[in-house]
C-alpha cells in the first residue's frame, strides 16, 4: 500500500513538473507568435548583428523558433510522445547554448543550463510519466490486447 502510494506521488511529482515545463515553453511560443515571428525574427537578427552567421540562417530559425517552441511545449504540456519531445527540446537548448555563446551572452546561456537540467530530470525520470497522454494510450493499448 505504501510502495503504490509513493509512486502516485513519484507520478505526481512527475506530472506537474512535465506541465510546468511545457507550459512555459508554449507560452515562449505563443507570445512571439502574437508579436509576429517577422518581429521576433528581426529583433533576433539585432541581437546576432555581430554573430558570425548569415542574416538569413538568423532571420529563418527566428521565424520557425515559436512554432516549434509551442507544440513541443504543447506535447509536454499534455504528456504526449514525451520522450521524443523532451529529446527534441534538448536539441533546441543546445541550439539555444550555441547562439547564446556565440554572441557572449553568458545569463542566457546560464539558464539554458538550467534548462538542460531539467530536461535531464525529466528524461531520466520517464518512468513516472504516468499522468499523460502516452500512459492513457498505453493503458488503452493494454485493454484492447
Amino acid at each position: 500500500m505504501e510502495a503504490a502510494l509513493e509512486n502516485g506521488d513519484q507520478q505526481l511529482a512527475y506530472a506537474l513538473l512535465r506541465i510546468v515545463v511545457g507550459l512555459n515553453l508554449l507560452m515562449h511560443g505563443i507570445s512571439r507568435m502574437l508579436i509576429g515571428p517577422g518581429v521576433f525574427a528581426s529583433k533576433l537578427v539585432g541581437q546576432f548583428a555581430h554573430a558570425p552567421l548569415p542574416v538569413w540562417s538568423i532571420w529563418s530559425f527566428g521565424m520557425v523558433l515559436p512554432a516549434i517552441e509551442a507544440l513541443l511545449g504543447l506535447l509536454l504540456l499534455i504528456g504526449l510522445r514525451t520522450r521524443a519531445t523532451l529529446v527534441a527540446g534538448s536539441l533546441l537548448i543546445m541550439v539555444l547554448t550555441f547562439g547564446s555563446a556565440l554572441v557572449q551572452d553568458w545569463p542566457a546561456a546560464g539558464l539554458q543550463l538550467t534548462y538542460a537540467l531539467v530536461y535531464f530530470v525529466l528524461l531520466l525520470l520517464l518512468q513516472y510519466n504516468g499522468w499523460s497522454v502516452d500512459a492513457w494510450m498505453a493503458r488503452g493499448n493494454k485493454q484492447a490486447s
